[in-house]
């Protein structure tokens, strides 16, 4: 049989993964199966729910439907019983349960663009705390969550990318972060789980990035309405896209040099093949503006493919950070307890995943949640049961 027409396995049901995930409750305290209290949550949250009150408000509207799936043998469970649950939930046994789903129902990764990058959690701290932030991997082309890391601030963020690296199956993808993540040891840690690294440079490797400067300062012309729209020798490659909206023109030069014997540093890189820069030229009401970023990747001499993948990695607000803060408001939660935030930062992304995913009805994010609250059967495809 072709192996184009050959069927994949059926994803393994959300619920089932659900099952797998250990309960951290003593058995005298489990008055609530842990799956049932997973599912009313999400299912909250699917329907537009944001809050521990707002899941316990959902189960006893909906308790006569949940039934028809659910065991619930002492019925809703409350909103304290819901934070303390959520609170207690291994994070790393859940991650891995996320990824487990995810796998099933995007199994096939290779050459895709996966973006790491974190958001903060504004309201989810206790007072004196700092911010903390969630560090997601998504996606690009499939447009869903891998999984996702929780850490107590910013500064911490490339703590949580080895353990997320460690959960995620990357194998041929695009793994690309911001200057926080352009880390040795995480460019090794890249290598060894068999994809690529797309680095950005910036100040906190100060000597590298003055470095790779100077080298693109050399090799391509100063002037942005001179530069060469051709390769400029045979270990560089160019490409350029022009964007125009509403008054505002925006010019993007992409370069990528295999030249790097000159790097000193080169063997501290793990499988360093390339250097890159992106010259973004904008001119909007007369005014223009010039910004350069620049790369250290793995990836080998392909200036188009370099570029989607920085494209890719910048387009990582929009459909994941701002849904998450637009769609679901995740700004405002203010679940803070032990891993009560992770937890439901978890749930929150699969909720989006499985909007994402669904295709047969053409409809904005929010209008899909309000399909999800009014129309169970709509709300059951959604959980694929």
């Amino acid at each position: 049989m072709d192996k184009k027409k050959q069927r994949l396995p059926k994803p393994k049901p959300l619920l089932e993964c659900f099952e797998g995930l250990p309960d951290p409750r003593l058995d005298r305290t489990r008055r609530h199966k842990l799956v049932d209290i997973l599912t009313i949550g999400l299912c909250s949250i699917l329907s537009g729910g944001e809050n521990f009150s707002e899941m316990e408000w959902y189960g006893r509207i909906k308790e006569d439907w949940l039934k028809t799936f659910l065991e619930l043998p002492n019925g809703i469970p409350s909103h304290d019983t819901m934070n303390r649950v959520f609170a207690a939930i291994d994070p790393h046994a859940f991650l891995d349960c996320f990824v487990c789903w995810v796998k099933g129902i995007c199994p096939e990764l290779a050459d895709q663009t996966v973006a790491i990058d974190g958001k903060a959690l504004r309201h989810a701290l206790n007072e004196g705390d700092s911010i903390p932030y969630i560090v997601s991997a998504w996606a690009s082309e499939a447009g869903l969550v891998l999984g996702q890391v929780k850490v107590k601030d910013k500064s911490n963020e490339i703590t949580a990318v080895p353990e997320l690296l460690d959960a995620l199956h990357l194998k041929g993808c695009i793994v690309t972060l911001d200057a926080m993540g352009c880390q040795k040891d995480i460019a090794a840690h890249i290598i060894e789980k068999e994809a690529d690294y797309l680095l950005a440079l910036k100040g906190n490797h100060a000597t590298v990035h003055e470095e790779v400067k100077e080298f693109f300062t050399d090799a391509v012309s100063p002037c942005a309405d001179q530069c060469a729209d051709t390769a400029i020798e045979d270990k560089m490659d160019f490409f350029k896209t022009i964007e125009k909206d509403h008054g505002r023109r925006e010019t993007r030069r992409y370069y990528q040099s295999t030249d790097i014997e000159w790097f000193e540093d080169k063997h501290l890189w793990k499988n360093l093949r390339s250097i890159g820069m992106v010259e973004s030229l904008r001119k909007v009401k007369g005014k223009t503006s010039i910004e350069r970023r620049y790369y250290l990747s793995s990836l080998p001499l392909d200036a188009q493919r370099f570029g989607k993948a920085v494209r890719e990695h910048w387009g990582v607000e929009n459909p994941l950070h701002w849904s998450l803060d637009v769609v679901f408001r995740e700004d405002d939660s203010r679940a803070r307890t032990k891993n009560a935030a992770q937890n439901v930062a978890s749930l929150r992304r699969i909720a989006l995943n499985l909007i994402k995913k669904e295709r047969t009805l053409k409809a904005s994010q929010k209008s899909k949640r309000l399909a999800a609250a009014l129309d169970t059967e709509f709300l059951k495809h959604l959980l694929g049961i």
